[in-house]
């Protein structure tokens, strides 16, 4: 059977790799893909198809990490010595562990809102535009708020990054 070090070992390696896909591919994706995407495809309705897939692709992978991330992130915890319970904040520790855990929250309900409003309106503007039809304002309108939100994303995600750091030091 597994020891306990052998389990956080294995536990941290997945939650390492899953925070890697989640974070960097928002990064990858706002610093990177949007920017060149409308600089090399603007005004082509290549570009729409383009971001169109790479939301499709990314999509698992992220809700897959996250799912990882919850998993192993649990299990981590629950393991680290300065844990005293749910919802027990007698130390700092605790109290960074909250604030990660909220940010966390605010990642999992802004990808919420992209996965199941913007990304499916976008679609529809896509499919609209590729079909000829009038949709332009709208579909510039909905990328403003994909951008907005997936950028909120990757702030808090940095923010878990940092709250992650800095609980490993206390």
């Amino acid at each position: 059977m597994f020891q306990m070090s052998q389990i956080l070992a294995i536990s941290l390696f997945f939650h390492l790799l899953a925070t890697t896909i989640w974070v960097g591919g928002l990064l990858i994706t706002s610093l990177m893909i949007w920017p060149e995407a409308r600089r090399t495809l603007i005004g082509s309705g290549t570009l729409y198809l383009f971001l169109s897939r790479m939301r499709q692709r990314f999509t698992p992978w992220g809700n897959f990490s996250l799912a990882v991330l919850i998993v192993t992130g649990l299990i981590q915890m629950s393991l680290d010595e300065n844990y005293s319970g749910f919802l027990s904040f007698k130390n700092t520790w605790s109290v960074v562990i909250l604030l990660k855990h909220i940010a966390i929250g605010g990642m999992i309900v802004s990808g919420a809102i992209l996965q199941y409003a913007v990304f499916p309106a976008l679609e529809r503007t896509t499919l609209r535009l590729q079909h000829g039809k009038d949709g332009l304002e709208d579909w510039h309108a909905l990328r403003k708020t994909e951008i907005r939100l997936t950028r909120l994303n990757l702030i808090l995600g940095v923010a878990v990054l940092a709250f992650s750091a800095w609980a490993i030091t206390l």
